[in-house]
Parts: C-alpha cells; structure tokens; sequence
C-alpha cells in the first residue's frame, strides 16, 4: 500500500501590500492598495485593511478608491517582490526539492519525505513559517492535507498567520458542507449549471454518483466526482517545463492599430528576454494578443520552420501577425501582449537546413 501523501500550501499573506508594510513603517496599520493610480489600473494586492472595505485583487483601481477613500495607493515593485520570494523559496528548500511554485507567493510542497527528519507535516509546515516570520518579517498561512487541492483549500482556512490540517480520515466530513465553488475548476458557470441540478455544496454533488455526472458533463463530471470524494492525484511538479513567455500592456488611451508598433517592440524584447533564460529550449511559435475598446480578445500566430534566434526576428513576425487583424479601421485598441510559445528541447527541433546543397 502507497503511503498517503503529505502536501503543504504555502500562501504570504497579502505578499505585495505586507512587503510594502513592513519596509515603510507609516503603511503599517493602514489600508494600503498595490496598484497603479488611473482608469486603466487594477489591483495587484491589498493589505487586510483595505479588504475590510470590500478591496480585492484583480478589481479596477477607480473601484477600489471609491470603496476606501482613505486607501493609500503604492505602486508595485516586482524587484523587490521576487528578492522576497527567492528567500522564501529557499526556506522551502530546506525541507524539500519537491516544491512547485503558483506564483511570486504561493507554492505546492510535497513533503512526505522532508529532509530535516520532522515528525510530521505539520511540524514542517511550523517551521516554514517560523522561519519566513523570523527571516523575512512577513507571514505565511499554510494548509497541509493528502493531496494538492485539499491543502489549498485548507490554506485559507486560518488566514492570516495560520495553518490548517485537513488529515485522511477528516476529508469526506470536511468536504460535504463546503459550496461547490470551492472545488478547483468549477466557476461561476459551473456554479450556475449545478445550482440548476439542485446542487449546491459538496455533499449534494457527492450524492449524485460518478456516472450521472459524466453523463452530464463528460470527463469533466467524473473529475467533479473525484474531487467530491477528496480524491486528486496530481504530483507537485518540482520542475514544469516552460509553455509559453509572454508580455503585455494595457495603453493610457485607446490606439488604433497602426499606433501600437512601439508597444509590439518593447513586450517582444521583454518576452524575447525571458524566452533566452531558457538555455535548453526554444520557443517555436509567436503570439500577438490584442484587446479591443469593447473587450474583445483577438490572437494570431504563426511557427516558423525553424524557432526565431533573434529578438528582430519575433518582432517582424508579430508585426506581421497584426497585419492579418482584419477589423475596421476605426477599431480601437486598449491592450497589446507578445509571446514565445510551444517551447521545446533543442534536440526535438527540427534540423537546420543546409546552408549549401550539394
């Protein structure tokens, strides 16, 4: 029998407005909003006195100013963020290699070998924190359970400065009052279409069997089957392979399309930067993303026989997927992003041609 395995998700609590805190002592105590001032701004992060004014990530800034008048607004600042996170990855690192990043300050660690020798899970996940508490100034909640999308969920479970254990034997008693939407996948939409069922919590998704809900919904019923049972056999994946590098950028004023060549440079250089910290993989394939003033989302594309080997090169080639954009002239633009994808391994590239034939 494989022995059950002991996941731990580290989340910082409210990591970009908690940095900002804890480096300019007048923030401290105050509601402080992670984000660039103007209409086309959004929430990058908010300290928990600005949540309690209804503030949250992702949500426009002119919002987040109407809900807390009295919010003080910081631009973010990613060097510093990732100088953070760098340290607290390598906390991680003390106790484990099986570490898979979300982002700048969540991660999956898998634990059911842990280098130090603790007792538990939960002894690891205690010492994690004491050490981000102790060499970083900031904190970290974190939930610990037998698989990945558990111990996420029982992350928030304390937050802030809070674990949270979900063991085996508690996993189908904590999961049946909880609503669906808390299971990974399941949206808004989602959330709708089961609510037509009558189904609103776990428990009631439970009831209603594997084989009716992939006959409803496909593969995708029998994966909310599984979740519904705790059951998620997902790795921590310690080193997942780069798909895709990309850049984007929202504009002061909407632009008509001719107007966004200097835009289409600068995020080609920047995704080109991050493709060639890639030493054993090339991306195949260029992206162009444009948003329009009304929302609408386009994307081009195209894969050279051989990967682009120049910065020049994934700018022609962008510029030429935008000349395949083929709305009015009088279409406005509000966003542009440039991206490498379909990376693969040198040696599964196709071969150079020839220079010469014979």
């Amino acid at each position: 029998m494989l022995m059950p395995r002991k996941i731990v998700h580290v989340d910082m609590d409210a990591f970009y407005a908690s940095v900002e805190q804890r480096d300019d002592p007048a923030l401290r105590g105050r509601p402080v909003v992670v984000a660039w001032r103007g209409a086309r701004s959004v929430v990058c992060a908010a300290s928990y006195e600005a949540r309690r004014f209804g503030v949250r990530s992702a949500m426009p800034a002119l919002r987040a100013e109407k809900l807390c008048p009295e919010a003080v607004f910081v631009p973010p600042d990613f060097v510093r963020y990732k100088a953070v996170s760098r340290q607290v990855r390598e906390i991680f690192s003390r106790h484990t290699d099986l570490i898979e990043p979300l982002s700048l300050d969540e991660a999956y660690l898998d634990v059911t070998v842990n280098k130090l020798g603790l007792a538990s899970a939960t002894a690891v996940a205690e010492a994690i924190r004491d050490a981000i508490r102790e060499e970083t100034k900031l904190t970290a909640s974190a939930g610990i359970a037998p698989n990945k999308f558990l111990a996420k969920i029982a992350s928030d479970w304390r937050k802030p400065d809070g674990q949270f254990v979900i063991k085996p034997a508690m996993v189908l008693d904590f999961l049946a009052p909880l609503p669906v939407g808390k299971l990974p996948g399941v949206g808004k939409v989602m959330e709708a279409k089961l609510a037509q069922l009558g189904i609103g919590s776990v428990g009631q998704l439970r009831t209603h069997g594997g084989v009716e809900l992939e006959r409803r919904f496909g593969r995708w019923g029998r994966r909310l089957h599984e979740l519904s049972l705790g059951i998620d056999e997902h790795a921590v994946e310690s080193e997942r392979p780069t798909t895709q590098v990309s850049a984007e950028d929202t504009f002061a004023t909407d632009v008509p399309l001719e107007a966004t060549t200097e835009a289409i440079t600068h995020l080609a250089g920047k995704a080109w930067a991050a493709a060639t910290r890639e030493t054993d993989r090339s991306g195949r394939t260029v992206v162009l993303k444009l948003k329009t003033s009304d929302f609408r989302i386009l994307t081009r594309s195209f894969t050279p026989q051989q990967p682009p080997t120049s910065l020049e090169q994934v700018v022609a080639i962008a510029l030429e997927l935008r000349s395949r954009v083929e709305l009015p002239a009088r279409t406005r633009y509000r966003l542009v992003g440039v991206g490498l994808a379909n990376f693969r391994r040198h040696e599964e590239l196709p071969p150079q041609p020839e220079l010469f034939g014979p």
